[in-house]
């Protein structure tokens, strides 16, 4: 990618905009990819539709929360910004982590913690109730909006019909047995590895 240009506004802007974005998070950092899709690659164009899956995909890859491709978003950013070049790509991809990371867990965290506190107090009341199961279908839905961007190839959704089995019967398994989560990830490695997705 060619180097792009950011003034002060512009990192002001990427901070605000996790800030924001922040308070949408509701199923995690992950349910707001396609945002961020829309946000840094078509809108802003300040990352690569390739860039953006990788920095997704190693985060995801890497042990720790989840949460870490922010970083590598914010990271990539300030790589580009410099122009990938020495201890300026080092600085500025630390600065776009940082920002990011900062606006992506301070309102949230300050939010979970009050909002927990309050909920813990009050569980018995029937709003309170009410909130919890009527979070499930958003959870939901922006977990399959992820899925639907993650799973597309230079910007084509995949009508791959074996890739899309595995994902609903994944789904079943998880939804409706105990199986524990790595032993599909393992699966998934397993079929990758031999060739069949």
């Amino acid at each position: 990618m060619n180097p792009i240009t950011l003034q002060a506004s512009d990192w002001l802007n990427l901070f605000l905009y996790y800030l924001s974005l922040s308070l949408l998070a509701v199923g995690g950092a992950i349910a707001t990819t396609p945002e961020m899709h829309r946000f840094l690659v078509e809108r802003q164009v300040w990352l690569t539709d390739v860039q953006f899956n990788a920095s997704i995909a190693i985060a995801q890859a890497a042990p720790g929360p989840n949460v870490l491709f922010i970083a590598l978003l914010g990271w990539n950013v300030g790589m580009n910004a410099a122009g990938q070049q020495g201890s300026a790509g080092w600085s500025l991809g630390l600065l776009g982590a940082l920002l990011c990371m900062l606006g992506m867990v301070l309102p949230s965290a300050t939010l979970t913690w009050m909002a927990t506190r309050w909920a813990q107090r009050n569980r018995e009341r029937r709003s309170v109730r009410a909130f919890k199961q009527g979070m499930a279908p958003l959870v939901i839905g922006m977990l399959l909006a992820t899925a639907w961007v993650l799973g597309r190839v230079n910007g084509v959704p995949r009508t791959d019909g074996l890739l899309w089995g595995l994902t609903a019967i994944s789904a079943l398994l998880v939804w409706r047995t105990r199986l524990h989560l790595l032993w599909l990830l393992a699966a998934g490695a397993l079929l990758g590895a031999i060739g069949w997705v």
